[in-house]
């Protein structure tokens, strides 16, 4: 690693890390790491920039801008990560009077092709990241790598980089999987706390601005019943609580969770718990 001032790029240490290593004793062939570099609180722009190899910059801190072949001119806020690659022209950096905290790697290789193919799209577009603190450590820690000089280690240092950058491509889906997760974990609370509610499924879709095929879809794919059968699961055991702590009658507690017919109630209760609602309370829930 060089740790050392320069006032044209920052005003802070920057530390940049240029591997001493035999690319002989390497033994992954298809990728391996340049450079890599931490440049706290850049000031430098560069203007009609061109590169040799592919770079991955990750913005932590601060604000600029990033234009390529002379485009479009793409807003970059701390969480934000770009591609500077060969064949073509690149103006970016943070707004004059301005910085940014900058973490970048800069690699070789066949393999950046593959990425290219399947899971890297849009190089030329800023990306949208959430560099919390334990990809900051990951980052931090191929830079040790990358320092130690071992060959093996920085073939470590460049896989780790693929599947650093591979999760960063992922975290858009990981966000959408988890609302979708909130998402349906708020219609299955919905419709528990809808039991004393007469409801038809086209109003509990209604509430959640969803289909019906749609709200039978999410109940299937969470519960594995189907809509009506899990309705009847969620009120014979909400049933069960009021039998066994409360005074009312079978009809009484048939019609609070919307049964109209007590015999129909009784035998779906039955069906679900092997008991009739009067032996349930008799045997007191055993």
């Amino acid at each position: 690693m060089t740790k050392y001032m320069d006032y044209m790029i920052s005003s802070h240490p920057i530390r940049i890390f240029n591997p001493m290593v035999d690319a002989s004793r390497q033994k992954v062939k298809s990728l391996s790491l340049v450079n890599a570099g931490h440049l706290p609180g850049r000031t430098m722009q560069r203007s009609q920039a061109n590169f040799k190899n592919w770079a991955f910059v990750m913005v932590t801190g601060g604000s600029g801008y990033y234009q390529v072949h002379g485009g479009e001119r793409q807003q970059v806020e701390a969480g934000s990560w770009f591609c500077l690659f060969p064949g073509a022209v690149f103006d970016y950096g943070p707004h004059a009077e301005g910085y940014w905290d900058e973490y970048y790697f800069t690699v070789s290789g066949s393999r950046v092709a593959e990425w290219l193919e399947h899971w890297l799209p849009n190089p030329g577009m800023v990306k949208r990241a959430s560099f919390d603190d334990s990809l900051i450590h990951r980052m931090e820690m191929m830079f040790m790598l990358i320092d130690s000089g071992v060959p093996a280690n920085l073939d470590r240092a460049a896989l780790m980089l693929e599947s650093f950058l591979y999760d960063l491509v992922s975290q858009p889906d990981r966000r959408d999987a988890n609302n979708r997760e909130r998402f349906v974990l708020k219609v299955i609370e919905d419709l528990s706390q809808s039991l004393h509610t007469a409801q038809e499924p086209a109003q509990m879709a209604a509430r959640h601005h969803i289909s019906v095929s749609t709200l039978r879809r999410i109940v299937h794919d969470y519960t594995g019943y189907p809509l009506n059968e899990f309705l009847h699961r969620l009120k014979v055991a909400e049933a069960r609580n009021i039998l066994l702590n409360t005074e009312l009658t079978v009809k009484e507690i048939g019609e609070a969770l919307g049964y109209k017919d007590t015999f129909y109630f009784s035998r779906v209760f039955k069906r679900i718990t092997g008991l009739s609602p009067r032996s349930y309370r008799n045997r007191g829930g055993q």
